[in-house]
């Protein structure tokens, strides 16, 4: 029949309706996935509701892996509290404990310090010439864990190429899938 009988009929064999069904498939997956983070987000008020120790600065408290539950709130922070602050500048926020709060009766702004609990010294040097945080820095406060899931984060922000052919593959199942 020819070359372009042979594409022709390689197309009509084609089945479109199943792959136009794996492909809403994995839109509906990534949209689901996408609507509970911005739900989390709603429910937590905080922009990232959960993050993953990357350092051993807690340690022993949190181990490098362990994943962070945040949330934020009206209350004043207090020293003790476990926190996320991001500074402006810095690629990615720190989770440290509040040693310190400074708080101004005639504005009300506080003031605060932070520290790691197996750092030496507080985290000063980590502010970028900042004395001290402001409550805009919070990104929220540790309000539970889970220890070592967090593990999967970190091997794939050290190994991007897993993390590629872990994506590859997932979308590969998916297409392949019959259900």
């Amino acid at each position: 029949m020819g070359f372009i009988g042979d594409t022709a009929n390689s197309f009509k064999s084609i089945q479109l309706r199943p792959a136009l069904t794996q492909l809403i498939n994995l839109g509906l997956i990534v949209s689901s996935a996408l609507m509970i983070w911005k739900g989390l987000m709603c429910i937590t008020g905080t922009e990232s509701p959960v993050i993953v120790v990357i350092s051993g600065s807690m340690e022993p408290g949190f181990q490098r892996g362990d994943i962070l539950f945040l949330q934020m709130s009206k209350d004043p922070i207090r020293a003790g509290e476990i926190v996320v602050y991001n500074i402006d500048g810095r690629d990615i926020p720190i989770v440290h404990r509040v040693i310190e709060v400074h708080e101004r009766q005639d504005s009300g702004e506080a003031y605060i310090l932070t520290k790691g609990d197996n750092n030496p010294g507080d985290d000063r040097g980590l502010y970028n010439g900042l004395h001290s945080l402001q409550k805009h820095h919070i990104m929220g406060r540790a309000v539970g864990f889970l220890p070592y899931f967090g593990w999967v984060t970190i091997i794939m922000s050290e190994k991007p190429v897993l993390k590629y052919i872990l994506i590859g593959a997932l979308g590969l199942l998916v297409i392949i899938s019959k259900d």
